[in-house]
């Protein structure tokens, strides 16, 4: 299938790793011209050099915390034309509840919601002008049921709901679209150093944790293992394309099932 893409300008931010690469690299695969974002400048240059051999399609760079006000419009000035935004860019950390402090809110809130909050601040004016855009939150089944083990992390994905929504609303009868993505339980980088840290710990297998982790944990799955990042990836492609013109305001599961819900 033709997704229509080519030559459109992306913006996939925290993209040199796990679902944000897998989302970039798809990107890239179906012609769009990608911006990838990362931290560390070493980082975005080998992704950038991978996706251009990779894909032949024209890949740019970013190194800049997007958590920040100021590499927020310091990426715009730069490219000002971004088309379709996926706000990506996400931090999580599993802690009791009475051990998170006020900072740690603060961060999480900076990172998950405001990131998003700022990019589409700064380029739906262009989006307007052209009648054209596509915004893409990536939350998570853990914006739907909070995850005891990191609430805070769980709230900031329910505000990312919130805030998709709303800018669906906020653009209605144009040709701008808003919509929100929520994975399930992903085996991306950080999630697969987790699990292996955690099994290692245990004595056992990263399969045999996978296996208790779907069995105890998120018993509501019904695929009963981690998702891969390039299965969140081509969905995020699809909304991301002309072709999904009838999509928007949505909340759109790609969790495995682990959501207990028909809507």
């Amino acid at each position: 299938m033709d997704l229509k893409l080519k030559g459109k300008l992306a913006l996939v931010s925290g993209s040199t790793a796990g679902i944000g690469l897998a989302i970039a690299s798809t990107l890239a695969q179906e012609g769009a011209r990608v911006i990838v974002n990362g931290r560390s400048q070493s980082s975005v240059d080998d992704v950038v050099a991978q996706l251009k051999a990779n894909t032949g399609s024209d890949v740019y760079g970013y190194a800049g915390d997007l958590g920040t006000a100021t590499s927020a419009d310091e990426l715009a000035q730069r490219y000002p034309d971004v088309e379709i935004l996926v706000n990506n860019l996400g931090i999580f950390e599993p802690k009791p509840f009475e051990e998170i402090p006020d900072a740690d809110w603060q961060r999480f809130f900076d990172v998950n919601v405001l990131s998003g909050v700022r990019l589409a601040r700064l380029f739906l004016p262009a989006m307007r002008q052209a009648n054209w855009g596509r915004i893409i939150f990536i939350s998570s089944e853990s914006g739907v049921q909070i995850p005891t083990e990191m609430i805070h992390y769980g709230v900031t994905k329910t505000a990312q709901l919130a805030v998709s929504r709303g800018l669906a609303e906020a653009v209605a009868g144009t040709g701008i679209t808003v919509n929100s993505v929520l994975p399930g339980p992903t085996k991306s980088r950080g999630v697969g150093e987790f699990v292996e840290r955690l099994a290692e710990a245990d004595g056992i297998s990263s399969e045999a944790f996978e296996k208790a982790f779907f069995e105890k944990v998120r018993p509501t799955s019904l695929i009963k293992r981690f998702g891969t990042p390039q299965e969140i990836a081509s969905l995020v492609a699809y909304i991301a394309s002309p072709l999904s013109s009838a999509t928007t305001g949505a909340a759109l599961r790609a969790d495995g099932g682990v959501i207990r819900s028909a809507f």
